[in-house]
């Protein structure tokens, strides 16, 4: 199976890239947009000077629970940068959101508790609300990563948007906010 019809038929289509999407940033920013396929799994990513962000991370059923998540991201965190990605909050129809996020609290991601992410899908028009997780091998500050993903939305989420869509996703300023961290539970801390 084509790596886009493994992206396509396990995330939600509110979360999905068109394949003209994907295919352009990689061709167009492929100094910048990568893709790391095997038989088991699809890892698209983007690197640039101080942060990794992981747009789209699939394990196939069949390899669930045999390391290969693990040995995917330790390539990644080599890098020492931080490293970034979205996930669905947990969804209790949907044991796979809790698995989730269990995995990556395991890996040593913690939840942006102050950065929100809500976005109108162009496919569905509901707005699709989503959790920031991040991994800091130097202690890097939500701000840091606030930015990181303004800069993240801006250069790969809206990238071409109109010509792919028709229409435009929401301005930066809409979608992502950011405020002071509180002593609110972490949302990792409860699994």
């Amino acid at each position: 199976m084509h790596w886009y019809e493994k992206l396509n038929q396990y995330f939600p289509i509110e979360e999905m890239k068109s394949r003209d999407h994907f295919e352009s940033l990689l061709k167009e920013r492929s100094n910048i947009y990568h893709k790391d396929e095997g038989s088991n799994h699809v890892l698209m990513y983007v690197e640039l000077d101080n942060f990794v962000f992981i747009d789209y991370l699939f394990v196939s059923k069949d390899a669930r629970g045999q390391g290969l998540g693990h040995k995917l991201l330790e390539k990644l965190k080599r890098r020492e940068k931080p490293i970034i990605l979205e996930v669905e909050p947990i969804q209790y129809d949907d044991s796979d959101s809790e698995k989730r996020l269990r995995f990556y609290k395991r890996e040593g991601f913690e939840h942006a508790s102050s950065i929100g992410y809500q976005r109108r899908s162009l496919a569905t028009k509901e707005i699709n609300e989503l959790e920031i997780l991040f991994w800091a091998p130097n202690d890097e500050s939500e701000e840091m990563i606030f930015e990181a993903m303004k800069k993240t939305y801006k250069m790969i989420h809206t990238y071409k948007d109109q010509h792919f869509y028709g229409q435009s996703y929401q301005p930066v300023e809409e979608v992502l906010t950011f405020t002071e961290p509180t002593e609110n539970k972490d949302l990792l801390d409860h699994l």
